[in-house]
């Protein structure tokens, strides 16, 4: 049924007033208002948006929308960047339950208490999944959500150096110089952790066939102003997980006190449902501290991580910090304050709705995709570096045979396949192994077969373009790849104040850091 609208006269809407006697002149300058019959119609869509300064008038919001989301069809479709770890699918009953938990604010313990328990439940499952003795009744372990692994790592570092400054402190000995021991492929982010909580860097550097962490040159690099061994189950570049539980055991028959964290931002939701048999965990007495991403393999959209410690003894008291600024008593140990509770509701969906094994599945899945993908780049010619059969990460790391002589290298394959839409990294490998080029492609949950033939037969095509060129055209390729971003302005507004920097890895070695 239609209703049909009666058109009032202008006195029926005068009598209509709610209150008589009110002077509207009187109450000052209204808001202006515009109307706008279509978005393309509009005088918006024949300027530009406002990049540097905020605009004085109002833009209507459909607008706005619009012209906001068309400037974003530039950017590169997230399924195609197989060069990032981070989720980019989840099912549309935990994007529901993440909208609807937009507007909290996690942190506000008292307010919305079940979102805080909701963290609880996924540190203690996580925990678990992790091997704490939990079976122990003495057991205490704890553990925090964080934005993801890199803010856990800081924390780990944080807990790390402040149990060791402590200890010297009792001891009567200088606690002004620690240092931590790690592989020279790590994460830019331990980098960061190094250099920001005043922690010496000690190196166990790559070679050209090894790019992994060498546990007995790492525990020899130990000495009494030693925070912590770095372990990573999953190294970014290749995938390949280090041998902690060799690393424990030299340290316990060495008789060492000295602690081990492991990084398992990618292979943490990755080796307990694909190699369960591998050693790695709260297992092995050494291990005090273990982070993961959930925005990774924990298949949680950007930004989650989370921190776990064996026992208090391993997180000093005064890191701690128990507040009850938003009106409940609340211990805090974070590097921020505010942040919303969608990422770890999310987070605690995929942990129910999947179990132990959902999450199965979709690594074996993965896992399979990527030994296809391996063995189908090695067919082409290329040189594997990654491992197979989950042996490491589900992703397929390779590089050229320099045997073969080709004039372009991967860097060259890398731009002809941006070309094409796909996001394929080449990285140079970390020092001391610089020399060595590679290309990497990370298998995600929605990277599906069908998909990963588009990938190969791409590749195929990229490989069969840059062998038929000469000399000429390969330095005329090199060059539009360097001048690419510039020249169609993608690189305006980047900040090049420390392109000269010789602090880190990179400025020091010419290392890539790889894509996380």
């Amino acid at each position: 049924m239609v209703h049909l609208g009666r058109v009032m006269t202008d006195k029926e809407i005068s009598d209509d007033k709610l209150v008589d006697d009110i002077d509207i002149d009187k109450l000052g300058l209204p808001g202006a208002d515009e109307f706008t019959q279509s978005v393309y119609g509009s005088r918006y869509a024949a300027a530009d948006l406002p990049r540097h300064e905020m605009p004085e008038d109002e833009m209507p919001r459909d607008i706005a929308y619009r012209m906001i989301k068309d400037d974003l069809t530039l950017d590169g479709t997230p399924t195609l960047n197989l060069a990032s770890f981070v989720t980019t699918y989840m099912e549309e009953e935990a994007e529901k339950l993440m909208i609807d938990a937009f507007s909290k604010n996690f942190i506000d313990y008292e307010e919305y208490p079940v979102s805080a328990d909701i963290q609880n439940r996924c540190v203690s499952m996580i925990a678990r999944l992790f091997n704490i003795p939990a079976h122990d009744e003495n057991t205490n372990a704890m553990g925090t959500s964080t934005i993801g692994s890199s803010e856990a790592i800081m924390l780990a570092t944080l807990a790390m150096k402040k149990r060791w400054q402590n200890k010297r402190k009792a001891e009567g000995k200088d606690a002004s110089r620690p240092n931590i021991v790690m592989n020279s492929a790590v994460q830019v982010c331990w980098e960061k952790a190094a250099r920001y909580f005043d922690v010496e860097e000690k190196y166990v550097y790559c070679t050209n066939d090894r790019y992994v962490i060498d546990p007995e040159e790492a525990v020899n690099l130990v000495d009494e102003n030693t925070i912590g061994i770095c372990s990573i189950l999953g190294v970014t570049y290749t995938g390949e997980y280090e041998d902690t539980k060799a690393i424990n055991d030299l340290l316990v028959e060495r008789k060492i006190d000295c602690p081990i964290h492991v990084d398992a931002a990618s292979g943490g939701f990755v080796a307990p449902f694909v190699n369960p048999d591998l050693i790695w965990d709260f297992r092995l007495e050494k291990v005090v501290s273990i982070n993961v991403s959930g925005h990774k393999y924990g298949l949680v959209y950007p930004g989650v991580g989370w921190c776990v410690w064996r026992d208090p003894e391993f997180l000093p008291k005064e890191l701690i910090f128990n507040i009850n600024y938003l009106g409940a008593d609340q211990a805090s140990f974070t590097l921020n304050f505010s942040r919303g509770a969608s990422q770890v509701i999310g987070q605690y969906y995929q942990l129910i709705r999947l179990g132990k094994k959902g999450y199965r599945s979709i690594m074996l899945n993965l896992t399979r995709t990527s030994d296809y993908l391996a063995l189908s780049v090695q067919k082409m010619g290329f040189l594997l570096m990654s491992k197979t059969r989950g042996n490491g990460l589900p992703l397929v790391a390779f590089r050229l045979n320099p045997d073969h002589g080709h004039k372009f290298d991967e860097f060259a394959i890398a731009h002809v396949l941006r070309e094409r839409g796909w996001v394929v990294p080449a990285y140079t490998m970390a020092p001391h192994a610089n020399t060595l080029k590679m290309m990497r492609v990370v298998v995600r949950e929605d990277f599906s077969r069908s998909r990963c033939d588009a990938l190969i037969s791409d590749i195929k095509l990229a490989f069969e373009e840059l062998k038929k060129m000469d000399e000429k055209q390969v330095n005329e390729h090199k060059e539009r790849m360097k001048t690419h971003a510039t020249k169609t302005g993608k690189a305006k507004g980047m900040n090049n104040y420390a392109k000269d920097e010789k602090h880190s890895l990179q400025g020091k070695h010419g290392k890539t850091h790889g894509v996380c």
